[in-house]
């Protein structure tokens, strides 16, 4: 049985080839982006498979409308994938108020204002898949992305908390946590492209030619072969509420949750004492 997507931020990128992977298959798209001009194609190569929607998801009333819009075009919704999105570089210290509050209008509310928007129609129907795009950066920050690694953070939880309180409606929730994917010319993003410079700094500039480094022997992954796994993920009975796609960050975050784990170990007695039950036990 074929599936109706919603899909944010389908001009290009992971989001162009999960629509065009579900689209060759039979399913059926809502495709948004900032402007339908970059969903002409695929309209010409699926016809009326495809309704593209014109959308900036940081306006809710616009997000609230283009759901209902293909809910009542296709009838109903099946997978929504919230993968609209951007990564803001900068150090703490350098980004602007409005830097910070753009990355969070876009990352976070942005998906937020769409589960809202598509959850009615998906607990009327008793079923439905919620799919947000996260990132490496939603489970680890490195230099230079606090306020990317916030907004996606911030969607690590978000989801884990909705994947609870939908379970009981027959609605799953999917988190992708890709690493590095060739979506620009078959190269990995530059990760310094769009930063916020303040004046030259020898220990951020020091940081910025490291991470510029680190990216650069990144192996960037085929975006289309993420997309052949997301339709093995959304056509699952039991579909992960995490997955990584990319081998790439795996062992760095191996590395970092064996160390959060073994730096709440090292410290539980101050953790005890500071929730006063050794004092307790002492007297």
């Amino acid at each position: 049985m074929s599936k109706v997507w919603f899909v944010t931020g389908s001009s290009r990128g992971l989001g162009r080839d999960f629509v065009e992977a579900a689209l060759s298959r039979g399913d059926k798209v809502a495709a948004t982006a900032r402007s339908t001009a970059s969903l002409d194609a695929l309209v010409a190569a699926h016809g009326a498979a495809v309704l593209p929607l014109e959308l900036d998801v940081t306006d809710k009333p616009a997000v609230f409308a283009s759901v209902r819009r293909a809910r009542e075009h296709f009838g109903r919704l099946d997978v929504i994938v919230n993968n609209a999105g951007y990564a803001q570089v900068g150090a703490i210290e350098e980004l602007t108020e409005q830097d910070l509050r753009d990355q969070l209008e876009t990352n976070l509310f942005g998906a937020v204002w769409v589960i809202q928007a598509a959850l009615p129609y998906l607990r009327e129907q008793g079923a439905g898949h919620v799919v947000q795009l996260s990132s490496a950066a939603g489970l680890m920050a490195m230099p230079l992305s606090g306020a990317y690694s916030a907004s996606k953070w911030a969607l690590e939880a978000v989801n884990e908390s909705l994947a609870q309180e939908v379970a009981g409606f027959g609605v799953k929730v999917t988190v992708i946590e890709p690493g590095g994917f060739a979506t620009r010319g078959g190269q990995n993003p530059d990760p310094l492209a769009n930063g916020h410079l303040s004046d030259p700094d020898p220990i951020y500039d020091g940081l910025r030619r490291r991470i510029a480094a680190f990216a650069g022997k990144q192996l960037a992954g085929d975006p289309a072969a993420a997309a052949q796994a997301l339709l093995t993920i959304v056509d699952s009975d039991d579909p992960p509420l995490r997955v990584l796609f990319g081998q790439g960050f795996y062992p760095m975050l191996q590395q970092v949750y064996a160390d959060r784990l073994r730096t709440w170990a090292d410290w539980q007695d101050l953790s005890a004492r500071a929730h006063g039950t050794l004092d307790q036990e002492t007297r």
